[in-house]
């Protein structure tokens, strides 16, 4: 297995698309169609690969790799993580942050009290989204907005969230009054986040 120090997992290889050897890719970058410009890709078990040829397909994009010629070899890659070494990669503006250093950060609430930590970061479109691991219990999912994690300091290793605003507790406002779901049923889902919405 190759080491990943020093390199950013930049997509997911999916499903095989046609006949030819082409393979849909979920990307991170911020371009989706740049992914050629970090060639060339590794993957954890240190295989390289090369882009050739992207194109947009919806969420996703559609990309020729070099060596891969028919559906069976597409097939074989489907579900391989492909990373790019970090000094090929743009350097962030402030207040972006990549995924990989933001996964394994400790989580403290605004007086200092153990949260947990981050297990992983998605977006489903509504923007980004941190999940949560929690001791004990459930991991739970807040937005990665300014008001909801205010400090991101990868130096120290940690975030610090606003319970508030990541959805964990009720607002002042809101105590006492049962929580809410379709035609004024109290729900039975652990609280969360109102809205996923907000990038940083």
């Amino acid at each position: 297995m190759t080491s990943t120090k020093n390199s950013v997992l930049v997509a997911v290889i999916g499903a095989a698309h046609g006949i030819k050897g082409e393979v849909r890719i979920k990307t991170y970058t911020a371009d989706p169609l740049a992914l050629a410009d970090y060639n060339p890709l590794r993957s954890k078990d240190g295989r390289a690969f090369e882009v050739l040829a992207v194109r947009p397909q919806g969420t996703v994009v559609v990309a020729r790799l070099k060596g891969v010629s028919d559906r069976n070899q597409a097939e074989a890659l489907n579900g391989v993580e492909l990373f790019a070494a970090r000094e090929a990669l743009p350097e962030e503006d402030e207040g972006e942050f990549f995924h990989d250093d933001l996964i394994g950060l400790a989580v403290r609430d605004e007086v200092d009290a153990a949260v947990g930590r981050v297990k992983a970061v998605h977006n489903f479109g509504g923007g980004d989204i941190l999940e949560l691991e929690q001791a004990g219990r459930p991991s739970v999912m807040i937005p990665f907005s300014n008001a909801a994690v205010p400090v991101v300091d990868i130096d120290n290793g940690l975030i610090r969230i606003d319970t508030v605003a990541a959805g964990l507790v009720d607002d002042e406002d809101d105590e006492g009054r049962p929580p809410k779901t379709q035609r004024g049923k109290p729900s039975m889902r652990p609280r969360g986040p109102k809205e996923a919405g907000g990038n940083r």
